[in-house]
Order: structure tokens, then C-alpha cells, then sequence
């Protein structure tokens, strides 16, 4: 059950908790020299639903775009993590 754990996890989650705790606080002090913070979000997205209801059709050309402008920043970022994780 461990080696099933730890296969989830990715590491030991000694590690893994580790791990969160480090990139959590690196992001927080990014959101925090921006300006933003989590209830900023919650915000946003309520925004953002309340303006996808209300444009009807339109909304389905602002959910591509967003798509699109995602992936241009998931898909190399994910390219890279597994040719990294490849040379191991």
C-alpha cells in the first residue's frame, strides 16, 4: 500500500508535503507582490461565469480563446517537465 501511495504522490509524502509547502509559499509571495489575492480569484471567476451567461453565443468564441491562450503556456511547460523527466 505505501509503494501505491508513493507512486501517487510522486515521492514519499514526507517530500511531497515538502514540496507543496515550498512551491505554496513561492506563489503566495508572487500573489501577494501583484496585488491578488484568493478572494481575488473567487471574484474573477464568479465575473467570469456571470459574463458567460449573460453573452450567450459570444461566449463560445471567449471560451476558445481562453483555451488557446492556456495552451500556449501548458502545452511547452508540459513538454518540457516530461522530456526532463525522460533524460532520467
Amino acid at each position: 500500500m505505501s509503494e501505491r501511495v508513493n507512486k501517487f504522490l510522486g515521492d514519499t509524502p514526507g517530500r511531497t508535503l515538502i514540496r507543496l509547502l515550498v512551491i505554496s509559499f513561492v506563489v503566495g509571495i508572487i500573489m501577494s507582490t501583484i496585488g491578488l489575492t484568493p478572494i481575488d480569484l473567487w471574484y474573477n471567476l464568479q465575473d467570469f461565469v456571470y459574463r458567460l451567461y449573460h453573452l450567450g453565443f459570444d461566449a463560445i468564441w471567449r471560451i476558445s480563446k481562453y483555451f488557446v491562450w492556456g495552451a500556449v503556456i501548458v502545452v511547452p511547460v508540459f513538454l518540457l517537465m516530461r522530456l526532463m523527466s525522460f533524460k532520467r
